[in-house]
């Protein structure tokens, strides 16, 4: 039995009642008031009486999401956040799906969506009435049930909603104790949008640690640079895009840091480019997925004699390497990851946003159909997707490796690899890159790095590339530029 996300509000608020719990450009917060808060935002919700007990969150970055994210887990409720950035079209099929009793969102929006979403309310008036409930919590809520709805986008480009329980999350703080060494004392900067459930639960499990949060209203690498000279920060989520952005700007920060990043993996060159930029930074990088959470953990000195891998499982995690015959993978054998631990969701909502399907075998096992392998001292290397692989003749072609070495040309901004459909092969390799039109200079290096079969047998040139909503390349989108034929593309 693990208990509720929010579980240690009421002991912080007696400990430390003045210890800011949430600092951003607008408010601060301490800790007792945003243990008053998150009772009283649970208590209003309880009196709603509703059915399906589910709150949609469509706001900014700022101390109103995270009390509503948080009311809502205390309630029993399940919140479930919308990304401003998403069309009308986009957010309607995530409305159907997740199927939210009320949806806060900020009076301009509220103004243009009301029409569309009538349950919708604006937070000016959802915390006009949070004020006038008690600030002590009436009723208990029941173990582990599910808090919070999120999106993948699917391969096709659709959405999928997955719902996970507090145990996950509560399970996954002791990563953040255990793997991240991360304790109350931590300043926490938190840099990008609560959307995305790497910042967010940057955000819960600092505030269920009892450390302080610092939230840009929007990621700005200026003003974070600025808040990390500032005020006293010690750890600092990131995803490797933000690094980059910090790169550019150039300026060094001496203070000793520690970075959490998710997402991609790092280049060898980033990362020296970064112990340039932050000489002292301990590095934790992860690998993880949204439906599986935490999987393994990459600690600062690991990075440096294991700098390809994406490190050791984290605490409380199995993960396993199967062959296609469902048989153990040996040590430097490619096979499907599957991973086992109490940090995975529920499992996917059905379209009808009746039915979950869970993810997990009868084991226990679940897989996003990521393809790796573990090295003799039990590190495990990513090498791609299941879904990217190119079949060549026969031959597996992971893209992400040709991907690695097209990115360190000085021409290429970005570039995605793909399969394109063959009489002959069955598939070939086909390059797109964002960046200066050099295909003869980018094959020629190329050769330096890769067998010749996985050198790309097509190249296009784009200004911009096709982005999915949760920000990954469109890969199915390039598929269809090419078959169209609509754009120039140069062969070899």
């Amino acid at each position: 039995m693990m208990g509720n996300i929010t579980d240690s509000y009421e002991t912080l608020a007696k400990i430390f009642p003045n210890k800011i719990a949430i600092y951003t450009n607008h408010q601060q917060i301490n800790y007792k008031k945003w243990n008053e808060l998150v009772n009283q935002t649970a208590n209003w919700l309880d009196s709603l009486h509703s059915e399906n007990k589910t709150i949609g969150i469509l706001l900014p970055n700022g101390i109103p999401f995270l009390q509503l994210f948080a009311g809502a887990a205390k309630a029993g409720w399940i919140a479930v956040p919308y990304d401003l950035k998403w069309k009308t079209t986009e957010l309607e099929k995530r409305v159907k799906l997740s199927n939210p009793s009320i949806i806060v969102t900020t009076r301009e929006i509220y103004n243009r969506i009301i029409r569309d979403f009538p349950n919708a309310i604006s937070l000016d008036d959802s915390l006009r009435k949070i004020s006038r409930f008690e600030a002590n919590i009436i009723k208990h809520t029941q173990e582990n049930s599910p808090f919070y709805i999120g999106f993948t986008s699917g391969t096709t480009g659709n959405p999928k909603a997955f719902i996970r329980s507090q145990d996950s999350w509560v399970a996954s703080f002791d990563c953040n104790r255990i793997d991240f060494e991360i304790n109350e004392s931590e300043h926490v900067l938190i840099p990008g949008a609560l959307i995305y459930s790497h910042f967010l639960y940057g955000a819960i499990s600092t505030l269920y640690l009892g450390g302080t949060v610092y939230l840009l209203d929007k990621f700005s690498p200026i003003e974070g640079h600025s808040w990390i000279q500032y005020y006293p920060i010690t750890t600092m989520y990131v995803v490797p895009t933000m690094i980059e952005a910090f790169l550019k700007q150039g300026n060094q920060i001496n203070k000793s840091i520690k970075i959490l990043s998710s997402g991609a993996k790092w280049s060898e060159s980033s990362k020296m480019k970064i112990s340039i930029i932050f000489p002292n930074i301990s590095m934790y990088e992860f690998y993880g997925a949204s439906e599986l959470s935490f999987i393994t953990v990459l600690s600062n000195q690991d990075g440096i004699h294991k700098a390809a891998s994406v490190g050791k499982p984290c605490y409380g995690v199995e993960v396993q390497i199967r062959l296609q015959d469902q048989r153990l993978a040996k040590h430097n054998e490619i096979g499907k990851i599957y991973v086992r631990s109490g940090l995975i969701i529920d499992g996917y909502i059905d379209h009808d946003g009746k039915d979950v399907h869970s993810i997990r075998d009868e084991e226990g096992w679940a897989t996003v159909h990521d393809m790796g392998y573990f090295d003799e001292d039990g590190y495990l290397y990513i090498i791609g997707r299941e879904q990217n692989m190119i079949l060549y003749g026969g031959i597996n072609i992971f893209p992400e490796e040709i991907e690695k070495v097209i990115s360190l040309h000085p021409d290429v901004e970005e570039v995605a690899v793909i399969g394109l459909v063959d009489s002959y092969w069955g598939q070939v390799v086909v390059a797109v890159v964002k960046g200066k039109e050099n295909p003869l200079e980018i094959r020629k290096f190329c050769k330096k790095y890769l067998s010749s079969y996985k050198i790309p047998r097509k190249w296009l040139f784009l200004s911009e590339m096709p982005y999915t909503t949760s920000g990954k390349i469109a890969r199915a989108e390039l598929v269809k530029l090419f078959e169209n034929k609509e754009t120039k593309t140069s062969d070899e």
